[in-house]
């Protein structure tokens, strides 16, 4: 398709394959980049081999809004050959300001039969299909036909964009070149065409000023669109130098580990494209302070290729925990999870450990920190008459009271006012209840006194209540649906896999004994079985927990728990008390949202 002149001629119409879209307000972005979302090309497409539409506008001025395009002109190119040319005048519909007629020489006459934007674009979104954009200032320019497309209907494809002036910012020294002008570049490159402020010239120009930025980045090891679209954006020296680490990755998924020279691991992280996500560490989109200090530290990526994204996922967790990299936040030190227990004893209390014992049978957890601990601890205390002192209580001897038991917070079980059995029944079982089964009267409890503190407009007091009701459900709801998946002591599982064929995992008491993926077209039985016979032996042991971290389990629960997968062998029931306290899931997320006014109607 070759047109030139003053309109659109020789072009089908793109009304089918383009179809108008319901007007939507156009919101100028930032270029689409790297952004998995766009369209067309592959980013690992050596630039030989990729087609390029480098365009040009011009327009009447102003800020883009879906009109004012007085020309396009754009060249289709590759390999350095020219495949096609459009280029058409636009009626804007608006007048033309004196000093753009005096810049470009297109005159007002010249635009009345030239046909208007909404009938030029299906034929040029047709000729950019495939291909990557390429503009000089391509902000300007991609702005102003996002905004056409917006206004008239037409789906914008969202092309990979490559600008020329901040190629050529990164491509050039000053020594070389005063400023990035076209006209600066097109004389330093020394174009056939010579830019003119018209689009179809401009755009010859800018066809061989990307010529010749090209021909300057294979010294700078860019070879692909992806690696000149990313060299063209503010990339920090340390990611240029160190982008190679990213060479000879698989495109699978699995776990990378950044290391550093004494090959101390840095960084673990997991994905389902290792290549691709690595790559993502190099390119401008990569901001964070702590990453940019880790690669100047790091000297190789090692990848450990997964089955799937589960085992992935549980990889990292467990390379996370035993070598605790500097640079990653989360999944460290799940050795510095904490339990709240009732202690043994005729008038037990609450206590704060690090590790269950197997006499250990009222308990809740774990919690991440100390803090979400004692929080949970002061929502019982508000609920149930527990004692908060911790002094170890005889049932010989008295001991004086403390101010609790003055206020009527405390039964002075130190002082025998109360025998072993009415304390066991009023404070210590709606613990043991609450935690394993029921936690009803413990919410009751606290939402009746959020109600009374509501009612009083004691509203700071309230919202601190709110907090620790929120603490109980959490640590409730989490326990409960770990302790239903770690009791089993084997579970099969499949997910359909994403290229055919079925991802599976082995569990045994919440923890992720082996993974495999089957090959499409075949039964996933046999896979399963050498699953099976290769498979970590897993114990079972005391607590919720008892062979994985949690975080391992919570992970595994949700792979069980999407819509797509199937259950295909279980050693016993998977259940959770019916009366248990996942049935005040709405009412946590209440209480996190920090609705207190709305929690005293709660009650099921």
């Amino acid at each position: 398709m070759v047109t030139d002149g003053t309109a659109a001629t020789g072009v089908s119409d793109r009304g089918a394959s383009v179809p108008p879209m319901a007007q939507a307000e156009y919101v100028q972005e930032s270029l689409a980049g790297l952004d998995p979302a766009v369209g067309g090309v592959d980013p690992a497409l050596p630039l030989y081999a990729t087609t390029f539409v480098v365009v040009d506008l011009e327009t009447t001025g102003g800020a883009p809004d879906g009109g004012g395009i007085t020309e396009i002109g754009a060249v289709k190119v590759r390999g350095g050959e020219q495949l096609g040319v459009l280029a058409t005048l636009v009626n804007p519909g608006q007048p033309i300001p004196p000093f753009i007629t005096v810049l470009t020489g297109i005159t007002q006459a010249m635009l009345v039969p030239a046909p208007p934007i909404e009938q030029v674009l299906p034929s040029f979104l047709e000729f950019i299909d495939d291909a990557v954009l390429v503009a000089h200032n391509a902000p300007y320019d991609v702005g102003f036909l996002k905004a056409a497309c917006a206004k008239h209907g037409y789906r914008w494809p969202n092309p990979r964009v490559l600008d020329t002036a901040a190629l050529a910012r990164r491509v050039l020294t000053r020594d070389e070149v005063p400023n990035r002008k076209l006209g600066t570049l097109a004389a330093y490159f020394r174009t056939a065409t010579q830019p003119t402020h018209r689009a179809l010239d401009d755009a010859k120009a800018t066809v061989d000023v990307l010529h010749g930025l090209i021909g300057r980045l294979g010294g700078h090891r860019v070879d692909t669109i992806g690696d000149a679209i990313e060299f063209a954006r503010a990339v920090t020296p340390t990611q240029r130098r160190k982008r190679h680490l990213a060479e000879g990755l698989p495109k699978v998924p699995g776990v990378y580990i950044f290391r550093a020279a004494d090959d101390r691991p840095l960084y673990v992280g997991t994905s389902v494209d290792i290549a691709t996500r690595v790559r993502s560490y190099f390119t401008a989109g990569e901001k964070r302070a702590r990453i940019s200090e880790m690669l100047g530290a790091a000297e190789r990526v090692e990848a450990v290729e997964c089955a799937h994204s589960l085992e992935a996922e549980v990889r990292e967790l467990r390379l996370i925990a035993a070598h605790a990299p500097p640079y990653n936040r989360r999944s460290k030190y799940p050795e510095r999870m904490v339990w709240l227990k009732l202690t043994d004893g005729p008038y037990p209390r609450l206590s704060i450990v690090r590790d269950l014992s197997p006499t250990d049978t009222a308990y809740l957890g774990p919690f991440t920190s100390r803090r979400a601990a004692e929080l949970a601890a002061a929502g019982f205390h508000d609920a149930v008459p527990l004692r908060q002192c911790t002094h170890r209580l005889s049932l010989r001897t008295v001991t004086p009271a403390c101010a609790l038991a003055e206020l009527g917070r405390c039964p002075a079980p130190c002082e025998h006012k109360i025998t072993p059995e009415e304390y066991d029944d009023s404070a210590a079982a709606p613990f043991r209840t609450a935690t394993a089964s029921d936690p009803q009267p413990v919410v009751d409890a606290l939402l009746a006194r959020i109600d009374v503190l509501s009612r009083d407009q004691r509203y700071e007091e309230a919202a601190v209540v709110r907090s620790r009701l929120a603490a109980v459900l959490r640590a409730t709801v989490r326990m409960q649906r770990l302790a239903a998946l770690t009791g089993i002591v084997e579970l099969a599982a499949a997910r359909p896999a994403a290229r055919g064929g079925w991802e599976l995992a082995l569990v045994r008491h919440g923890r992720l004994a082996g993974a495999g993926v089957s090959p499409p077209g075949a039964h996933p039985r046999p896979t399963l079985t050498a699953i099976r016979a290769t498979a970590e032996t897993v114990s079972g042991g005391h607590g919720p927990v008892p062979a994985a971290t949690a975080e391992e389990s919570e992970r595994i629960l949700s792979w069980l728990e999407r819509p797509e997968t199937r259950l295909v062998e279980m050693s016993s029931g998977w259940s959770s008390p019916a009366s248990g306290a996942a049935r005040f899931r709405d009412l946590l997320a209440k209480a996190e949202g920090g609705a207190s006014h709305q929690l005293s109607t709660e009650r099921s």
